[in-house]
């Protein structure tokens, strides 16, 4: 099957990539993604009965989606349109659609056009397939590592059925790279050897990503003569490549999560494990530090107050001496945060007292509690009548009011009895019913 435009595959140019030659044929030789392809599964109906529909592969990197959806294609004996969203736009959508008619029109196969990496068009771009889509001039499939949700049109998503994709397991990646040593007609061009323990490390390095498994293992093919050893499988992993993030992506923000979610589930374990999985992608640390101070106040608060200024210590050592001595202060952080007793009755104070100020309007501030710097103010009647905490008993102004006239008092702030708050809830217990003793005098 031709590229977009009568491009031909890299084979055809004398040279493929072995990612590109190990593509698999047919459903027996896909690796992995079980939940979509077993017998019986939706997919895999949809596949062997040719039922083509549009649908949107979502997945990480190397997880085979460009590949299913060539699968797909000869399945159905349509002709594989392909065009990249990163290169492409208005022009090559054009292209794809006269394409597609005049294939249409002449030999009467239907046309699967693929664009990957689709997230990347603008709405407008995405736009451009709905009414090609809808009238059947080909069936979309659309690829993306980002969540579609977050990044597709609604009336695109309407229109095609989402697929998930997940990361290759261990086990099937191991499968790929004995496939690609042993296959003499696709795989290795020569004789390789390498040892299990060897093919099990490159399997876990390359993080659920077939095609970064067989880059790697093409590289040590092409450096080794005939056994591929210890010693070359680290020069060219050079101690272990970094598990996939993609700052500002999915996987960012599925971390992010997942660390701050371990801290308010004292999890110690599990938040460290997120944060050095961070770490090893590469995000920069204090980005991480900042998150650290903010899960401080919204999860910690006064439960434990020590946590605020031990958060904003280590984002201070991450500043000040960089790696690796800043990500050590951060993971001491995480930790004290995860092991730190839990309150958001700070966080709801806010976002409550935040709520109430954007749906009131502006209330005046009572005439008692404003400042009263010159004599007309005096004369106006500010700070008249203003009670002086210090001068009273326990240093507090039993039943004084300090909302505005016309708001009526709330009570935003609610301590749980959780570390220091259970103190700090007794006090204002304490406080509300000398309150309530003194509204009660004439």
């Amino acid at each position: 099957m031709n590229d977009l435009l009568g491009q031909q595959n890299s084979h055809r140019r004398g040279w493929q990539p072995l990612a590109d030659r190990m593509r698999p044929q047919n459903l027996e030789e896909y690796a992995g993604q079980d939940h979509l392809l077993a017998p019986g599964k939706p997919l895999r109906k949809a596949i062997e009965s040719n039922c083509l529909h549009s649908m949107i592969f979502w997945g990480p990197p190397g997880t085979g989606k460009t590949t299913l959806a060539r699968m797909l294609a000869n399945y159905a004996n349509a002709e594989f349109l392909s065009i990249s969203a990163v290169l492409g736009g208005v022009k090559e959508i054009r292209a794809a659609v006269e394409k597609a008619q005049y294939s249409g029109g002449v030999s009467g196969r239907p046309t699967v056009l693929f664009v990957d990496e689709v997230h990347r068009f603008n709405k407008a771009q995405q736009d451009a397939f709905l009414p090609y889509v809808e009238d059947g001039t080909f069936t979309f499939i659309g690829a993306t590592t980002e969540n579609p949700s977050f990044e597709l049109n609604n009336a695109l998503l309407s229109r095609a059925r989402v697929y998930v994709l997940r990361s290759l397991s261990v086990e099937a990646i191991r499968r790929i790279i004995d496939h690609a040593l042993t296959d003499q007609s696709r795989g290795i061009n020569k004789p390789m050897q390498m040892a299990e323990p060897l093919r099990d490390r490159l399997a876990d390095v390359a993080d659920g990503d077939a095609r970064r498994a067989l880059n790697f293992l093409e590289i040590m093919a092409d450096l080794a003569e005939n056994e591929i050893g210890e010693a070359l499988l680290n020069e060219v992993l050079q101690g272990g490549a970094p598990r996939r993030f993609d700052k500002g992506g999915e996987a960012f923000y599925d971390q992010i999560s997942a660390l701050h979610k371990s801290v308010r589930g004292s999890s110690p374990d599990a938040a460290l494990y997120w944060f050095v999985r961070m770490i090893d992608g590469g995000c920069d640390p204090l980005y991480i530090g900042r998150r650290v101070v903010r899960m401080a106040s919204e999860d910690i608060g006064n439960a434990d107050p020590r946590a605020l200024g031990i958060c904003l210590d280590a984002w201070d050592v991450q500043a000040r001496l960089g790696s690796p001595e800043g990500e050590l202060a951060i993971a001491q952080a995480i930790i004290y945060l995860a092991c730190a007793a839990k309150s958001n009755a700070v966080y709801v104070a806010f976002n409550n007292a935040m709520s109430d100020v954007k749906q009131h309007g502006s209330y005046e501030v009572p005439i008692h509690l404003r400042n009263a710097p010159t004599k007309l103010m005096k004369e106006l009647g500010y700070g008249k009548a203003y009670r002086y905490a210090h001068d009273e008993a326990e240093a507090y102004a039993a039943g004084e009011d300090y909302f505005p006239e016309d708001m009526p008092e709330r009570s935003y702030y609610q301590p749980t009895s959780r570390g220091l708050e259970g103190k700090i809830s007794d006090k204002l217990a304490h406080l509300r019913s000398l309150d309530a003793k003194a509204r009660r005098q004439p």
